[in-house]
Parts: structure tokens; sequence; C-alpha cells
């Protein structure tokens, strides 16, 4: 089955911001495209605004005068659901409720013709249950654009429980005749991108609400650490908290209030106050004119350590070692069978997050996970109130002593980047043994969707298979409300690796 051909129209009905781009797209492909709206003159004045974003292109030298003068021939803004009878495509972009979204496609089914394809662009909704309507749900598909529409690459094509492959097929391969990248999923709440990027979020939150550290600081660790282009609290100020916080209750509910996916009270709070981001002028910062942007926790200058001793394996924080060095500290290696971690000259030890917490034991400092520990300029810090001043001292000096910024946080189990990046994984493994979507096209999604550094199965070859497996279960053995249970696709994945190993 192959793309539309480009003298097919293509109808997009719902005009907000969403509906204009998904057009935008489609016309720059070179279909003819008809807008519609249920509100009167809507479509005339979306048409208006897409060509002023055609004369923008122009001025940007990404489309000639004559391309845009072409595409704008090809716009038509449609008065009544009948002026669509002849399109080969409809994508709906209206509000997101069941009901509405199901009234309309009884509607084009009544109109248009049998071999027309209807896609809805939910981001939240079923669509196995808008489909449910139709007398021919076979024909019907999800194409969850990301917005901006022109300018994000990926499209999540999702089949519904009656989606025919041959919808399917048609869908994926039009989206990427438009220059899209798709990325085939099966009707699963969150689709790809929003069930596997709860734990971004949701952790983040987490670490605020249990006094460990604040925004600024997490978002700090997240981007200069973690590798992400943006923090949890900046990027759901961007988003909206409203939109944020809808989405990750829309998931849960559809899970039958799977407590891994359990909203943030504290993001509660700030919707009902008001505080929805960047669009109401404060959320988890205030964005008023002249106001204080608050600064990550950054700890005062230590002296480095005089050496320091590495036991064991660091595993995916092996990286460190040829710092050290290069920084000129003397470094000690000791072969150890249990447990690796650096010893520091105070005799306390510089641990990599494990899911345990420092209180745990004499003298132990975690550290957080980074995505690239040459290129990070910030590291985070883990400690107990009983944990020796002089190893946390010298803990800080060394970090220091590398390049790096130094946030010292509470004592948090899996502390920022490590339990996030576990929790994302072991999602992503559930999803692709639940049928959800390939290991190729969750990586893809994940990349395209949110930015993030890598795909998660990158992430889990990066850091060992079992890692991610161990982090959670000790995680879930401090916390035992089944937030941090591993799956048993995580579980077979690490098992299956060690027996193939020879580990018993």
């Amino acid at each position: 089955m192959t793309a539309l051909d480009l003298s097919s129209p293509v109808a997009v009905v719902g005009t907000g911001t969403m509906g204009q781009g998904i057009a935008q797209v489609a016309l720059v492909a070179g279909h003819p495209v008809r807008l519609h709206d249920a509100v009167p003159g809507r479509a005339r004045e979306a048409a208006e605004a897409i060509g002023a974003r055609l004369d923008r292109l122009v001025a940007k030298d990404r489309l000639t005068a004559a391309e845009r003068d072409a595409a704008r021939a090809r716009l038509t803004p449609a008065a009544d659901l009948a002026d669509l009878a002849d399109c080969a495509l409809v994508v709906e972009a209206v509000l997101e409720r069941l009901d509405v979204k199901q009234q309309l496609f009884r509607d084009l089914e009544e109109i248009v013709g049998e071999d027309c394809l209807l896609a809805t662009n939910t981001s939240s909704l079923s669509v196995t249950a808008v489909a449910g309507a139709l007398r021919h749900p076979g024909r019907f598909v999800g194409l969850h654009f990301f917005n901006p529409a022109p300018l994000l690459p990926l499209v999540e094509v999702v089949s519904g429980y009656a989606t025919d492959v041959t919808s399917a097929t048609r869908a994926y391969e039009t989206a990427r005749a438009w220059g899209k990248t798709p990325v085939a999923c099966a009707d699963t709440p969150g689709f790809i991108v929003n069930r596997i990027a709860r734990p971004f979020y949701a952790e983040a939150f987490a670490v605020l609400e249990s006094q460990a550290a604040d925004p600024a600081t997490i978002d700090a660790v997240l981007r200069e650490c973690g590798g992400f282009r943006m923090g949890a609290f900046e990027l759901t100020d961007l988003i909206g908290q409203d939109v944020n916080e809808a989405v990750t209750h829309s998931v849960w509910q559809s899970f039958f209030q799977d407590v891994r996916f359990t909203p943030s009270l504290a993001q509660r709070r700030l919707v009902e106050s008001g505080r929805l981001g960047r669009k109401s002028g404060h959320g988890w910062y205030d964005y008023a004119d002249g106001a204080e942007r608050p600064v990550p926790h950054t700890a005062e200058r230590e002296r480095p350590p005089v050496h320091v001793t590495v036991e064991g394996d660091l595993g995916p924080a092996a990286e460190l070692l040829a710092l050290i060095r290069e920084a000129g500290i003397p470094l000690r290696e000791e072969e150890e069978d249990q447990g690796t971690r650096l010893v520091l000259p105070s005799g306390g030890q510089l641990v990599l997050a494990d899911g345990q917490t420092s209180v745990e034991f004499r003298d132990v400092v975690y550290f957080d996970l980074a995505l690239d520990y040459r290129r990070a300029t910030r590291v985070a810090l883990s400690a107990s109130r009983d944990t020796s001043p002089q190893t946390l001292a010298e803990a800080t000096g060394l970090f220091q002593a590398l390049g790096k910024d130094v946030s010292v946080i509470g004592d948090v189990p899996g502390m920022i980047v490590a339990r996030t990046v576990a929790r994302i994984v072991d999602l992503a493994h559930e999803a692709v043994a639940k049928g959800v979507a390939t290991e190729e096209d969750v990586d893809t999604a994940m990349r395209l969707g949110v930015n993030y550094p890598l795909g998660p199965f990158e992430w889990g070859r990066r850091l060992g298979r079992g890692w991610a497996y161990e982090l959670l279960d000790d995680l879930h053995l401090r916390d035992p409300s089944g937030r941090y249970a591993p799956s048993l696709a995580l579980y077979r994945h690490a098992y299956a690796t060690d027996k193939r190993e020879g580990t018993p």
C-alpha cells in the first residue's frame, strides 16, 4: 500500500494551532487541502494565517514564491462538511472530547467515499473508542502529530483495535511522503511518547515532594548531567501545567489508576492556584518582567582528595577513571568481587546511584548517573545527615577537580537522573513486550517526540542489561507501593542475560 497521490484532496477539520499545522504540512507536500471548522468564518481565518506562514517561509528561503503561490491556490476554506465529499483523507483536530469526535466522524461517514481514510490527531483518547461509533472502523487510524506540526518530524501512526493493516500502512506511507518520520504503534494509553515519558516528570516531582532538591537544582541536574534538553519543571512550564497534568491524569485513569502513573499532588496544587506556566506568567518559575530566576544549588569549592582508590568495575561510570587520572589525582585500583566504589582518603565511599540510600551505610556518598561524564558540567551528590562532612567534602572536591559543578541533594534512592532513566527504560521494555511498538520505533519516538538524548533501548545498551532492573528492584524494596516495581519484561531481559553469561 502506497502513500496517497498528491492529486488527492486532504481535509483538516478543526483549525486551531494543531489543525493549521497539519494543514500546512499536507499543503507544502503538494496536496489540495480543505479546511473546515464548526465556527463560521474560522476556516477562512485559518487559511489566511497559513498563507502568512507561507510568506515567512519564502522570506527565510525555505519556499520559493512560485511554490507559495501554488500552495495558496490549493488551499480552500470549506463552509460545510459536505464540501469534503471527494477527499481521500480527513484528519480531525477538534476538541478532546470523545462524544464530539465520535459525532464528527459519524457525520463524515455519511459524506465521504468508502475509500476515504479517516484519522484523529487525539493525544489522550482511545483511537479504538473514537472509531467505535463508525460502521466501517477499519479505515480509521490515529495520526498523532507533535506541536508545532510543520517543525517537529515525529508522527505516531496509531492502529485501533479494528484498524485494517492497509489503512495503517497507507497512513504511515503518507506521513513519510510528507517529510515526517512516522512510527507505528498500537492503541494504548499515551501511545508511545506520552506513555513512556511520564517518569521524566513524575520522578522530578517526587524528588521535589521529598524535599531533596528544589526545581532549579533538579532541572540543572537533568540538563547538565543527564543530557536532557530541558528539565522537567521548565518543560512543564512551557507545555502548560494544566495540559501536562491532564495527559498524566488521562494515562493514569486509562491504566486503571496504575500506581506507576500516579499524578503529582504538587503539580495539582500548582494548577489549582492558576500557575500554569509561561502562558499565565507563573508556574514552577516566575516569568514576570524583571523576575529573578532561581539558580541551582552549587556547592562551595573544596580541596580535591590526595588520592582515590577504585574497587571493582564502575560500570556506567567507568569513564570517571580516565578523568581522575587526567586531573592528576593518584588513582589506586583494587579488584573487588562485592560492589563497585571509589574509596576516598577519609575511608568514606563514593558510589554510583543504585536505588539504595546513604543512611543505610556507615559513610557513603552517592553520585548520580550522567549521560556522558566527560561532557557533563554538573554532577549531583547525595548524603545522609550521618555522612562524615569530610567524606562529602572530599567527594565534592573530586568532582570539582574534574571540572564539574556539584549539587548536593537529599538522601533519595536513585537520586535524579538514575531513577528517571531506569523507569523510562522499564516502561519501554514493557511497551515492546506488550506489542505497542518495536524497539526501533520506541527509540525514534522518544528522541524525536521529546528530544531525549538517547532512546530508552540505546540507553539500556549503554548502561548494561541488568542495570535498570537492579536499580528499580532496590528502589522497590525501599518504596513497596509498586511505583518502582520492575516490569516482568525488564526482569526477563535482565535474567536472560545473566543466564547466557553463566551467572547463577
